[in-house]
């Protein structure tokens, strides 16, 4: 692994570690990825209320895709790859077996693909349904931040780090509301 600067503030610069190919365990991305943050561990992770464990689940994305393209209809369809292998790793890496959950459970992406989330097991975690807020609640905060995005009324770059930090607290700036 390498560490590149993502970004820097007047506190401190941040460096984020780049995974090699076999750190995704599912198909082939079409770009490069990035960590959010250090991945420190691969078992005995939690959710935190509706949260994922940042030290399995930090968040990614991947590098290289424009805002053009993100924006572009059927862009998250050419670009998810989370197989049934990887589906299975992240919900033992939580402590859940592997089943049907039906609509219970979802393998989430931390940072959604139509946000330019990567499909790497550093974004991805099991959301519930329920209690509140759910994956449904993300879901809509996911859409709304797209057109923001996409209209240019938020900078993508922001809204990745904000998703990933604690997508209950963006969902209270954006909507002004609790999730």
């Amino acid at each position: 692994m390498r560490a590149i600067l993502v970004s820097v503030t007047t506190a401190a610069a941040v460096l984020v570690a780049l995974p090699s190919a076999a750190a995704h365990r599912g198909g082939t991305d079409p770009y490069p990825t990035r960590l959010l943050g250090p991945r420190t561990r691969t078992s005995g992770c939690h959710v935190h209320g509706a949260l994922p464990d940042r030290a399995c689940s930090p968040g990614a994305v991947f590098v290289g895709v424009s805002l053009a393209t993100i924006c572009t209809t059927g862009y998250t369809a050419r670009v998810r790859s989370v197989g049934t292998d990887e589906r299975a790793s992240i919900f033992h890496e939580y402590g859940l077996p592997y089943r049907s959950y039906g609509r219970s459970y979802e393998i989430d992406h931390i940072v959604s693909l139509e946000l330019g989330g990567s499909n790497n097991a550093a974004n991805l975690y099991p959301e519930a349904a329920t209690p509140p807020p759910g994956y449904h609640v993300k879901d809509r905060l996911e859409n709304r931040l797209h057109r923001l995005v996409c209209a240019n009324q938020l900078p993508l770059g922001v809204v990745q780090r904000d998703i990933a930090r604690n997508w209950v607290s963006l969902y209270r700036q954006v909507y002004g509301v609790d999730p």
